[in-house]
């Protein structure tokens, strides 16, 4: 996940978006932090994308934050063992809904 967080924002552009990733539980949840805009000092984290993990199958699945940051299942991607896959499936969204 750190890999992909680097990866996904160039370094020219690290003073203006961040990403980051936390853990809790079976869950990873991806991160997207820009500076406020009255308060450059601080940054604002907004999720992006939430990757559960269940045990029974040992698949994941991913999730999307609507603007109340209240978790949806994203029934484009189809659970998987592979967490590459989830991500692929953030940066191939066809819908806009990670990133716009």
């Amino acid at each position: 996940m750190t890999s992909y967080c680097e990866r996904r924002v160039p370094p020219h552009v690290r003073d203006q978006v961040r990403m980051h990733h936390e853990f809790r539980g079976d869950s990873v949840t991806l991160f997207e932090d820009r500076p406020r805009w009255d308060k450059p000092e601080v940054w604002i984290h907004n999720p992006i994308a939430q990757f559960r993990f269940e045990k029974d199958g040992g698949r994941w699945t991913l999730y999307c934050a609507d603007r109340n940051s209240k978790w949806h299942l994203y029934e484009i991607a189809k659970p998987s063992s592979d967490l590459e896959s989830m991500l692929k499936a953030v940066d191939e969204d066809p819908t806009g809904i990670f990133f716009g």
